[in-house]
């Protein structure tokens, strides 16, 4: 009976290994390559208008990758803007020599119905009263009012704004 005992356990041994090498094969699989995800956009301007005698209140978020948000008092929306514009952008804040502006431009003592510009660019941000916007700065209060503008009434538009004039 030792022969039989040997042979029992050379199988139950087998059968030990076999399994051990099958829970390790399992741990030892192939790694996943983690899933890349597109980075987050950062925002690239965020224009924010309010006051008026309507009680305006728009706001337009542009983001580095061309999606643009607009909100409005009763609507909001997405725009898509594409190189061309977002090149425009830069060029005319970089032409009012965005950077070079005080942080706060505020109105004479009551000054009343104006608009409040908020503009922010690449981390710098400019508040500026309507009647004390210096000359320089009124070009890109000009561009973000052409973009809000040609976005229309608060329907969705999905078409880029580059080349257009009004």
């Amino acid at each position: 009976m030792s022969g039989g005992m040997t042979i029992r356990k050379w199988i139950a041994v087998s059968i030990i290994v076999i399994l051990a090498v099958v829970a390790i094969s399992g741990c030892l699989g192939v790694k996943t390559p983690p899933v890349s995800r597109p980075a987050t956009p950062a925002i690239f301007v965020d224009y924010h208008r309010t006051g008026g005698i309507a009680g305006v209140d728009d706001r337009l978020v542009i983001f580095d990758n061309g999606v643009a948000v607009i909100s409005r008092k009763t609507a909001s929306m997405e725009i898509t803007l594409n190189q061309t514009d977002l090149d425009r952008i830069t060029g005319i804040f970089n032409e009012a020599q965005f950077f070079q502006f005080a942080g706060n431009y505020t109105a004479r003592h009551g000054s009343a119905d104006y608009f409040r510009y908020i503009i922010s660019y690449h981390s710098k941000t400019v508040n500026a009263d309507e009647s004390a916007v210096p000359p320089s700065l009124q070009p890109v209060i000009d561009e973000m009012n052409r973009i809000l503008l040609l976005s229309g009434n608060g329907e969705r538009v999905d078409r880029p704004f580059a080349n257009l004039n009004y």
